[in-house]
């Protein structure tokens, strides 16, 4: 996950709960619907350090009843408590998750342990050219239908990657709510385009099936005339990820992984790229609106970055 792209988000449904539980695959336990804070004491090496001092990058061993060991950015709401620590510095910390956002404090030094210099560079990265065209892979949506993304040539598409097991509000289900706020928006408007679509598109293939997709969908009042969520093999959602500048990598059962939410306008082309997590659901109004009309961009499938 990216170290830079803390935002709030939502979890999952109940319904959606009891299937991630029963299932048992992903060694998570997703926190209750309520507002109410919960915590967990964690242990970890401090991996990286950003320079604003609003995160840090810990792997840390598994916290129990909650997630697995992973190595992951956290939020810092008081910078103060990273003063004097580096990486490599082992540290104990507790790490508050609610239903909108998750933090970490009470981070103490404990002892000092290897860095993980394998680990992929946080931030976005800069994919290269792809090969072939991004709009033909073939894709299947949470209603177990075969698409491509030429099926919704003529709308303007937002378009982001994810996955179901999530753990953390911060992170993909933020994504989620990103759509879910721009889909109201939308429609709230009285003049609005009606040629636009969302796609999430769910890089944890083995897990995400069309009905854990459809029940992820369902958690956040998605309407699939106007949002689907799709998968495919994991071989072609990896290359369509890499053309989209999307890394990822599986994790202990979940996913270390950057983000980008791209915007194509109705004529395939691509129109903006944002390479961040966060509140962004106004800004993919903004740019949908734009996106739906058409516009002069470099064709999608010559160089999307």
């Amino acid at each position: 996950m990216n170290a830079g792209s803390l935002a709030t988000g939502v979890i999952l449904s109940a319904w959606l709960i009891s299937v991630l539980t029963v299932a048992g695959e992903g060694s998570l336990t997703q926190v209750g619907v309520t507002d109410n804070p919960r915590t967990f004491p964690a242990r970890g090496v401090i991996q990286e350090l950003p320079p604003d001092f609003q995160t840090v990058v810990i792997k840390h061993e598994a916290i129990s009843n909650f997630m697995a060991a992973m190595t992951m950015p956290f939020k810092v709401r008081d910078p103060k408590l990273l003063a004097g620590l580096h990486p490599g510095d082992e540290v104990s910390f507790r790490l508050t998750v609610t239903k909108e956002e998750s933090w970490v404090d009470k981070i103490h030094k404990v002892g000092t342990a290897p860095v993980d210099h394998d680990r992929p560079p946080a931030g976005p990265q800069t994919a290269p050219s792809p090969v072939g065209s991004f709009m033909d892979y073939p894709l299947t949506n949470e209603l177990g239908q075969k698409v491509t993304l030429h099926d919704f040539h003529g709308q303007a598409l937002a378009i982001t990657f994810f996955y179901t097991r999530c753990p953390l509000p911060d992170f993909c289900p933020r994504l989620a709510k990103n759509f879910q706020e721009a889909t109201k928006q939308l429609r709230a408007l009285p003049k609005a385009p009606a040629n636009w679509h969302f796609l999430s598109i769910s890089f944890d293939t083995g897990f995400d099936t069309p009905a854990m997709l459809k029940a992820y969908g369902d958690s956040y009042e998605y309407h699939p005339d106007e949002w689907s969520f799709l998968t495919g093999s994991p071989a072609d959602i990896k290359e369509l990820a890499r053309i989209s500048g999307v890394d990822y990598t599986p994790d202990s059962g979940a996913f270390k992984h950057n983000f980008r939410t791209l915007i194509v306008d109705a004529a395939g082309r691509l129109q903006m790229v944002f390479p961040m997590g966060g509140d962004i659901s106004g800004d993919i109004v903004t740019q949908i609106l734009k996106a739906a009309t058409g516009t002069n961009q470099p064709n999608l499938t010559a160089n999307p970055h």
